[in-house]
């Protein structure tokens, strides 16, 4: 049931220091295992009944330090490792954490001064701003598109909820490529890390009715027959157009190609087969 259908992770307040939290307790705890167990047969043969610091009984070598020197390249060597191949992982926190951020900055959201009182009586009170309320928003990651669902309740910032197509794209340094309206909720979808999801120009395949285009974008032509192509100069429009003519030539379409301006520069399409295999000769 739709109901029950996974929407992502709730973004929260707390998560504004998401990616420092996440490190520091991962990278902490890797930390001290490593030094445990690199002086684990020192920890083993002290005395820990009779140990008393103020004595300096357990005092730091020569090896300690090195053994210090080795956790602290390990926890560097792992935290590389970790956003080199765990790229997406990486990058699902810090968008977590830069929407929590967008949150709390544009003041999206209700709190409330609550009074604290000091431990001394005679200091007077402190005040801390408590959240209330905040804007329920999930965010998703799925086969290389971000689903980012913002709850409608028809509030004071319903208008800065439905208008989040400028921030997330700037912020989050992705493509918008669907809006949808849904009964109580907004759901933007983008397009996720787009260089690294580009295909050569072979790789551009037309099956059931549709045109890959990246890796994780697919135009279903046969559904959405209509299509804009723009952009400035030298941006590779007519490279994107011979594309698309050379790959529905491969499934046997019948293509009708219409210049009506007198002035622009012409491209006529000859087939040739050599080899068992279509080729394409473009002539000016």
């Amino acid at each position: 049931m739709a109901l029950f259908k996974y929407k992502g992770n709730r973004i929260r307040a707390s998560d504004q220091h998401l990616v420092y939290r996440f490190c520091m307790s991962a990278l902490i705890l890797l930390f001290l295992c490593i030094v445990v167990l690199l002086n684990l047969k020192q920890i083993v043969h002290t005395d820990w009944e009779n140990f008393n610091l103020s004595k300096m009984e357990f005092s730091l070598s020569s090896y300690n330090f090195i053994t210090i020197l080795i956790a602290a390249g390990v926890c560097a060597l792992v935290a590389f490792l970790y956003v080199r191949f765990c790229y997406d992982s990486f990058k699902k926190m810090v968008h977590r954490q830069k929407l929590a951020r967008m949150i709390l900055e544009n003041k999206w959201y209700e709190a409330e001064q609550t009074k604290q009182n000091g431990f001394f009586t005679d200091l007077p009170s402190s005040s801390k701003e408590k959240i209330v309320w905040f804007p329920k928003i999930y965010y998703q990651m799925k086969d290389g598109l971000l689903h980012i669902q913002c709850e409608i309740s028809m509030g004071k910032y319903q208008e800065q909820l439905l208008n989040l197509e400028d921030k997330l794209e700037s912020g989050l340094y992705c493509e918008m490529t669907d809006k949808v309206l849904h009964d109580g909720y907004i759901e933007y979808t983008l397009l996720y890390d787009m260089v690294a999801n580009r295909i050569s120009i072979e790789e551009v395949k037309a099956e059931h009715g549709g045109l890959k285009l990246m890796k994780n974008l697919i135009w279903e032509y046969d559904a959405l027959p209509h299509a804009l192509i723009a952009g400035g100069t030298g941006g590779g429009k007519t490279y994107f157009l011979l594309t698309i003519i050379e790959t529905l030539l491969q499934t046997n379409a019948v293509l009708f190609i219409l210049d009506p301006k007198n002035g622009a520069k012409r491209f006529y399409l000859k087939r040739v087969d050599i080899a068992q295999s279509t080729k394409f000769v473009l002539e000016n």
